[in-house]
């Protein structure tokens, strides 16, 4: 259970955070960065449900910033080897599993695609693009942490991200009337 009573701590005055089972690393740390784009991620998935209140998505949107935040635990607890005195919360297949049954769900009631898309068409639409575009930041932060090889990262994380930001993608087409409204490129258009 989460207890926040005090919300300023001055702990991090230095420019260092803590990580979930202790010890500390500078704010600017590939880790540190990694979670902090999860929790952009999810901000801006807040943002999107402003547009998509009363929308079947919205019920998926709340899973997944519940998620996020799963995922956000899972990168704040390094593996160390050593015990914890509590089962450290991580990502599951499970998870990664629901997201792609709702991917192929959406997907099934979408047009073909002929051409890429650009971000647009509804505003929900947008801010799904733009919430994509972040979590592949995101996604490309926590690949740079696996390399790292005195990082470890469960490969659920990295899946839960990659099928994130494809559900992303289907959401912004189905939330554009099911692919009727999406904006796509015209290739050299304007030369």
């Amino acid at each position: 259970m989460v207890v926040l009573n005090r919300i300023y701590t001055r702990t991090g005055d230095t420019g260092t955070t803590a990580l979930a089972a202790g010890g500390r690393r500078p704010k600017h740390d590939l880790r540190i960065e990694a979670y902090g784009t999860v929790d952009e991620t999810n901000a801006c998935i807040g943002l999107v449900r402003l547009h998509t209140a009363g929308h079947e998505i919205d019920a998926m949107l709340g899973r997944i910033q519940n998620d996020l935040f799963d995922l956000g635990a899972d990168l704040a607890t390094v593996e160390t080897g050593k015990p914890l005195p509590y089962e450290p919360l991580r990502i599951t297949q499970a998870q990664v599993d629901r997201l792609e049954q709702e991917i192929d769900r959406l997907n099934s009631e979408l047009s073909v695609l002929r051409s890429f898309v650009l971000p647009g068409g509804t505003p929900a639409a947008a801010a799904l693009h733009l919430a994509r575009t972040i979590c592949r930041r995101a996604e490309r932060h926590v690949v740079e942490l696996t390399e790292k090889p005195d990082e470890k990262v469960s490969p659920e994380a990295v899946k839960y991200l990659n099928r994130l930001s494809d559900f992303l993608f289907v959401a912004s087409r189905y939330v554009n009337d099911k692919g009727a409204l999406d904006v796509l490129w015209v290739p050299g258009q304007n030369r």
